[in-house]
């Protein structure tokens, strides 16, 4: 990396806080939020906690004192004795709340810790008059104070008076305090572990790191980044054991890796064939290509050595789909305006055949004339189309059959060939069709006359497709390699890969779940099967089932 930028690093953490300051006042402020919050929800979970806990208190106090018979006796009589005020008295002081008040169903009061209050009513109506007990705060003469409110029932059953027992907020407090001391104590010993803590973590982090501060990983990083993200190519670099040290994001989408794959074998990333030959070594050579499950590429290895060392290699990749595509259909074009070309001369030779005879008065014959040739032209497209239903496929077959004749390749569709409609995908089966025509054809460039292709169609069970040819055909040695990406015995074509048509039919094949089958020479033969889709239309416009 450039000393530059580690020197500009290491000028500005003199500006800024050092890794060690920013963890431990991070981890600081962290905990003190952590500890303000959980001590707030502490305090307002116990606040409830405790509150619920004194009204049941009251409540079991009012519930006991409503049920003593003498209570109920003294009231009942209008408690001439005045014995309701001692009993109040006495419970007050064994169960320790901060008042007992009994009243009758009309509110005056028979006890009360002020003498002065006994005798006058209270001031709020007597909630208990439907006979059930009250939980509640009553900021009554002496304070607010957890409350419970019981009935006081007579013999008949029917609600004769009121018990009114309350605790005082006070009570409640002071357990409070105690906890927030407990917390206040807890928090600060765990503030100190950890701040102990974040120094530790701070040496062990700058040891990791060669003892450098974030700025200056920062800029290392950032000129890392521009290095490898600012090339358009996928880059891959790997250690002597084909490990991934590097890799950008183009390589990661071509390659199709997710998730962490530094420190990873290139082997457990791509799966077995001639691209993980590639990446590897085990293949090499500049410009190489490699066929995915969607994309074409063009493979350039180079290994790196620093002092004569080896530390591993770098491996470019670039993404020829498109291109090749169209320089594909490119090609296919031209054959087009050849054939246009041979079929202009050959239709302007007619003409002057109709020209000469329209001159010399022979209409009839001139009739007769181009009837048949007229006869001739529909015969080939309309034979097709009675045997084959897709009209993009009858089309093809149509062009081929004209572009191979320019060539003077005689194709013909055999005559038990029956396509009605294919349960397959219609642009698969175009493909597969068009590259092994265009691989037959091909192949016998070279061959003597005559030079013949025969294609049979079927759709019996899926679809079933057979090209052969009158040329030399696959050695028995080769068929397994015929099918591999790269390999052609052809020689290459201006701008054009060879070695792509029959790989890309395999992997659709092999997609579909088919089978491709080479067979040896002499003579060309490649069949093909591809099973029915479930989900394809059939003739009605509805999925076959």
């Amino acid at each position: 990396m450039s000393r530059t930028f580690v020197s500009k690093a290491r000028r500005t953490q003199h500006r800024s806080m050092t890794l060690t300051t920013q963890i431990l006042l991070g981890v600081l402020a962290l905990l003190v939020l952590a500890v303000v919050l959980g001590g707030f929800l502490f305090t307002l979970v116990s606040n409830k906690t405790l509150d619920r806990q004194y009204q049941l208190r009251a409540l079991g106090i009012a519930t006991t004192t409503a049920a003593m018979p003498q209570i109920r006796t003294a009231l009942a009589a209008g408690d001439p004795q005045h014995v309701i005020d001692g009993l109040a008295a006495g419970i007050t002081a064994a169960a320790n709340p901060a008042y007992v008040v009994v009243t009758d169903r009309n509110g005056v009061r028979f006890s009360h810790p002020n003498p002065a209050l006994i005798g006058r009513k209270l001031e709020e109506p007597v909630a208990v008059l439907d006979g059930k007990t009250h939980l509640g705060f009553d900021p009554g003469s002496l304070g607010l104070s957890a409350n419970a409110k019981a009935p006081i029932l007579g013999a008949d059953g029917s609600v004769i008076g009121q018990v009114s027992v309350g605790i005082l907020d006070t009570k409640d407090q002071d357990e409070q305090a105690q906890n927030i001391w407990l917390i206040t104590g807890f928090s600060a010993l765990v503030l100190l572990l950890s701040v102990g803590g974040s120094l530790l973590l701070s040496r062990r982090i700058k040891r990791v790191t060669f003892n450098l501060e974030p700025s200056e990983i920062a800029f290392l990083l950032q000129e890392r980044e521009a290095l490898l993200h600012g090339i358009r190519e996928a880059v891959v670099g790997l250690d002597n054991d084909g490990r991934v040290t590097v890799i950008n994001e183009e390589a990661r989408r071509l390659l199709q890796v997710e998730g962490t794959a530094l420190g990873t074998p290139v082997a457990a990333l791509v799966p077995d064939g001639r691209l993980r030959d590639l990446l590897t070594g085990t293949l090499d050579g500049a410009d190489q290509v490699a066929l995915t499950e969607d994309a074409l590429l063009v493979v350039n290895r180079m290994p790196v050595a620093i002092g004569g060392r080896s530390i591993g290699s770098v491996v470019t990749l670039r993404d020829r789909t498109e291109i090749e595509g169209l320089l594909r259909d490119l090609h296919s074009v031209q054959g087009l305006m050849e054939a246009m070309r041979a079929l202009e001369h050959e239709y302007a030779n007619r003409l002057y055949v109709v020209d000469g005879l329209l001159e010399l008065g022979d209409v009839d014959q001139a009739r007769t004339y181009v009837s048949q040739i007229s006869a001739s032209s529909r015969s080939l497209g309309e034979g097709l189309r009675s045997r084959i239903a897709p009209p993009e496929l009858a089309a093809l077959l149509l062009a081929k059959i004209t572009v191979a004749a320019e060539q003077d390749v005689q194709i013909e569709v055999t005559a038990d060939s029956r396509l009605a409609h294919p349960a397959v995908d219609q642009a698969e089966l175009l493909t597969i069709v068009g590259n092994l025509l265009d691989n037959a054809v091909d192949a016998l460039a070279n061959s003597p006359r005559p030079r013949t292709v025969s294609v049979q169609l079927d759709d019996a069970d899926g679809v079933f497709i057979a090209v052969r040819d009158s040329g030399p055909g696959v050695p028995a040695e080769k068929i397994d390699a015929v099918t591999v990406d790269g390999y052609s015995t052809k020689d290459p074509r201006p701008g054009m890969r060879r070695g792509i048509g029959l790989a890309l039919v395999a992997r659709i094949v092999r997609r579909a779940g088919g089978t491709l089958d080479v067979f040896p020479g002499p003579g060309g033969n490649f069949e093909v099967w591809l099973p029915a889709k479930a989900d394809a239309e059939g003739p009605d416009g509805r999925g076959e089932h």
